[in-house]
């Protein structure tokens, strides 16, 4: 997803006023789950979907599992470096090498999480290289918590009849395991789901 109010959006990510970085960042959630997660995914709401999701922190909401998403956000390596240091220099993912991409995570409390990425190599044929290069800088993803990505992958396609783009989950940043879906939009487009479990506490 790209466009005028995305790109200002993104831009508003690396201003100097913390408040502006916030209301940009819950723009772009509020615009990637209107336009990913509403509506036509039914899969969302399914009872045993909904039963793979990461329970709540006690206290934290009526819902014993919410829907947890960070929405993945592509941009060029100069804006990469202009948002991480607006927002104080946040840890670098450890991301495996053959998926070309750096990536950080920012945090707006209520307001939620960000994940931006950009290419380790600009001139590459990463996913977020073809991204940029085709669409510019934009909502490049979806990323959904799950408990155990291969029985949510499973659901998905035998219950949804959606074709994981991978026939197995692979490793994702700092040892998750993922796999990726497309699926329908809002608009009749596609939206990059990625499906994330996160990596085993030791």
């Amino acid at each position: 997803m790209a466009g005028g109010d995305i790109t200002l959006w993104i831009t508003q990510l690396a201003d100097p006023d913390p408040e502006k970085r916030a209301a940009a960042g819950h723009a772009l959630r509020k615009a990637a789950f209107t336009e990913c997660l509403k509506g036509s995914n039914d899969w969302i709401h399914d009872p045993g979907f909904r039963e793979l999701l990461p329970p709540a922190a006690v206290g934290r909401t009526a819902d014993p599992r919410p829907l947890r998403f960070v929405v993945g956000i592509a941009v060029r390596p100069d804006r990469f470096e202009q948002i991480r240091q607006a927002n104080g220099w946040p840890r670098l993912a450890d991301v495996p090498d053959d998926q070309d991409v750096k990536e950080f995570e920012l945090h707006f409390a209520r307001q939620g999480d960000l994940d931006i990425l950009t290419p380790r190599n600009a001139e590459g044929s990463g996913a977020i290289a073809r991204y940029l290069a085709k669409f510019g800088e934009g909502i490049q993803q979806v990323e959904v918590n799950v408990t155990d990505v291969d029985r949510a992958s499973e659901l998905l396609s035998t219950r949804f009849g959606l074709r994981p783009i991978y026939s197995r989950a692979r490793v994702g940043a700092d040892q998750t395991r993922v796999n990726f879906f497309l699926v329908p939009s809002e608009t009749g487009k596609k939206c990059l789901i990625e499906l994330v479990e996160p990596a085993a506490k030791p």
